[in-house]
């Protein structure tokens, strides 16, 4: 038998949680909800689950925190609901290593389809899954080593062994901050907009929030080197050679 994707959901509110729980139970997901950050932490130590649903306003530890507790350990991915769309909420929430949210109310087909993207571009497969492959698994764009500048920032990436490394030290990222490198590095030189990018790291064929992209991009950028992404005001991105 298939093992089912397990979903750890962290809500306060108990009608919210409940009735989210039956509609990803519904969906083939296996959910463990629970409503405060926590008993999230713990669970998440416990369960280890495929990914992590959390509220920004959770009692004990809120979502934000959470997030960076679950960041710290494992890269999972995690998606962050929030109930204001408010850039303060949604910025925070991105820079402690969230890979989406969602704004609620939330429709419960929106929320699983944003569920199953951002499970996809993890390697692995929505609701019901088999043979699920490596975290980070992305469109390899060429193959081999790509190496862009010299010396001590040179910035070396392996598109098949899935490693990153600058100036001869290995580099962390996360799947999400793997799928966004690799896209750079298929196309240096070359301008990518945001909206390219959603689709393509992101997995949004319906437009997102642009500010998810700006947000990952500045965290790579702490990782391989301030200059080697540069901004092209109103058009997007590209990696610099």
């Amino acid at each position: 038998m298939a093992e089912q994707t397990h979903v750890l959901f962290v809500e306060d509110d108990d009608v919210i949680r409940e009735a989210t729980q039956l509609a990803l139970e519904r969906d083939g997901f296996a959910v463990t909800a629970v409503r405060d950050g926590l008993s999230g932490l713990e669970a998440f130590r416990a369960d280890r689950p495929d990914i992590a649903l959390l509220d920004v306003m959770v009692p004990g530890l809120d979502g934000v925190s959470l997030c960076r507790r679950i960041r710290d350990e494992s890269t999972v991915p995690v998606i962050m609901l929030s109930a204001r769309a408010d850039s303060i909420d949604v910025v925070l929430g991105l820079e402690a290593g969230a890979d989406d949210y969602v704004t609620k109310p939330f429709d419960g087909a929106v929320l699983v389809a944003r569920i199953r993207a951002v499970l996809r571009r993890f390697g692995h497969a929505s609701g019901p899954r088999s043979g699920a492959a490596a975290d980070g698994a992305a469109a390899d764009p060429g193959g081999g080593v790509l190496s862009f500048g010299a010396g001590d920032g040179e910035l070396e990436v392996d598109t098949e062994g899935m490693e990153v490394r600058r100036g001869g030290t290995p580099v962390a990222l996360t799947p999400t901050e793997m799928r966004l490198l690799l896209e750079f590095s298929s196309a240096p030189g070359t301008v990518l907009s945001r909206d390219r990018l959603l689709e393509r790291v992101w997995d949004y064929g319906w437009g997102g929030d642009t500010r998810v992209v700006d947000v990952h991009v500045q965290r790579l950028r702490t990782k391989i080197g301030q200059d080697r992404i540069e901004t092209v005001r109103g058009f997007g991105y590209k990696l610099k050679g």
